[in-house]
């Protein structure tokens, strides 16, 4: 078994999460193009349903089967590593299997009555038979992730990446000619073609470890009578910790479905039209949030890896190592994430209009990247909360930003003078409202604290990369189109850097170490 210390684990992740950014913006980039806005809409308006099914299916499972599995490993206890993921893999099939079921034998009320649109219903059946799949797939990354082995998690992700890149938009472009909602329908085939893939990758590489996968399911019934105490304990353990953060987890997603339906609902009762209702919520959830989400690519990666290493340290009772990963997890998330949030928004215009072809769409991402920092953020502190076993404390406060939220889509996204800008701010406040609040949960249990001085230090870099980014796009000494927008880009992302270092933000000998381990990764 291949085991990875937090930062090369924590690098190989962000290796593949930077690959997958930049690989997944091809179809993010070009779909648009092929089937519109209004394509994109029907698109992504199945999401949040899917997404909730697999929060119910999946949920905690993969925090909790890493979780008990690096406590495992830690003991030194093999057969009770061998227990937890027969259990979880036996619970997260059952799970999948049962609920891809009743979403097929629904689908056809559901979309017709929780959507504006009754065309999202084949994009609907064709996602329905990814359930399945992320549950399997869950269960297997949850082990690898336990064994602190990210390789196998990095691997799977890139692939699902590349077959999807090729698959969705071959597919789109072979329904086009039947309509938008054949055309969507066939977009998403290529999301569950991408899904085939990464779980394959994952069967492959777990047949190269110890446990021989079919072997592994198949004892959960030959062997009943000698190791049934055992899955019974392990059974037990896997819902103490996963339904907590399933709860937590249901909330934000049950919000995000609910929030899909307000949004366009909000918008008719403002006089919008259905089909362009459609479209201003395509380009909110399929535009202008996966730019949000291209930086945290990053805080994915720390908070995966902080997982294992965090729960590892708490069962040797190790705060001082818990303290030293928590701080380096958000001091990389503030110091990575900041150049992003701030060019977002001086330059929301020109990167709408160069990676969709739709500069009126800036207005939101502009309205948006305020928030950018806080999404960074939220992420690190949300996995601190689930591997100290306090789950409970981050489903609270997402229900609360929650809460606040959906009342803020429904006062201001219905009013015709706000529309969808409306609904963009109350995405805005739910982010920086629950960012806060896990903040504060963390800050309670362990006594711990970022340094103000950071802040004011990231403060000072973004403003100069703003000012000077400002300045460059405005610079008629500069050939105006694509060429000004990267020089503003580059000279941005440089005077932040070098004023992070000149204000000790990035300390230069943490600077050529992360240059080292690059080094040593690309080898």
């Amino acid at each position: 078994m291949t085991k990875q210390t937090f930062i090369k684990g924590t690098m190989i992740l962000l290796a593949a999460g930077i690959i997958n950014r930049i690989l997944g913006f091809i179809p993010r980039m070009t779909l648009p193009r092929v089937i519109g806005a209004e394509g994109i809409g029907l698109y992504q308006m199945g999401w949040p349903f899917l997404v909730v099914i697999l929060t119910i299916v999946t949920g905690g499972i993969p925090v909790a089967v890493a979780k008990l599995v690096a406590a495992a490993e830690a003991e030194g206890n093999e057969s009770r590593v061998r227990s937890i993921f027969r259990v979880a893999m036996a619970l997260a099939s059952v799970l999948g299997i049962v609920f891809t079921g009743i979403i097929l034998y629904g689908a056809r009320w559901i979309t017709d009555h929780l959507f504006t649109d009754p065309r999202v219903y084949y994009t609907f059946l064709c996602m329905t038979p990814i359930v399945p799949l992320v549950a399997i797939s869950s269960v297997y990354r949850g082990y690898f992730q336990g064994r602190q082995n990210m390789i196998p998690t990095a691997l799977s992700q890139v692939t699902e990446t590349l077959v999807r890149i090729v698959t969705v938009l071959t597919f789109a472009y072979m329904m086009l000619p039947y309509g938008i909602a054949y055309a969507a329908a066939g977009a998403m085939v290529g999301v569950l073609a991408g899904e085939i893939a990464a779980l394959l990758v994952l069967l492959l590489l777990y047949k190269r470890e110890a446990i021989h996968p079919e072997r592994a399911v198949g004892t959960l019934s030959s062997a009943a009578s000698s190791d049934k105490p055992g899955r019974r304990s392990s059974f037990r353990q896997l819902l103490r910790l996963a339904l907590p953060v399933t709860g937590s987890k249901l909330v934000g997603s049950g919000s995000y479905f609910l929030e899909s339906i307000l949004i366009v609902q909000s918008l008719a009762a403002a006089g919008v039209a259905t089909a362009m209702a459609t479209a201003q919520y395509g380009a909110l959830q399929g535009m202008v949030i996966p730019i949000l989400m291209l930086p945290s690519a990053l805080t994915y990666s720390l908070a995966v890896s902080l997982v294992p290493s965090l729960s590892e340290a708490a069962a040797k009772g190790d705060m001082k190592t818990i303290h030293m990963r928590l701080h380096q997890s958000l001091r990389l998330a503030l110091v990575t994430g900041a150049p992003f949030a701030v060019l977002m928004y001086v330059l929301a215009e020109p990167i709408c209009t160069y990676m969709y072809a739709q500069p009126e769409v800036g207005a939101m991402l502009r309205l948006m990247a305020p928030a950018a920092l806080f999404i960074y953020l939220q992420a690190p502190l949300q996995a601190a909360l689930q591997a100290l076993e306090k789950p409970g404390a981050a489903l609270v406060n997402t229900l609360v930003g929650s809460a606040v939220k959906l009342s803020l889509i429904y006062l201001l996204a219905s009013r015709p003078e706000f529309g969808i800008l409306g609904a963009i701010v109350a995405i805005t406040v739910n982010i920086m409202l629950v960012t806060i609040l896990h903040g504060y949960s963390v800050a309670r249990l362990l006594q711990f604290k970022m340094s103000a001085l950071d802040f004011v230090k990231a403060g000072i870099s973004m403003a100069g990369a703003g000012w000077i980014s400002a300045v460059l796009i405005q610079a008629s000494w500069i050939e105006e189109g694509l060429s000004r927008f990267l020089v503003a880009c580059a000279a941005g992302f440089l005077f932040y850097l070098a004023l992070a270092l000149a204000t000790r933000l990035i300390d230069r000998d943490d600077f050529f170490r992360i240059m080292w381990l690059g080094k040593k990764f690309v080898k």
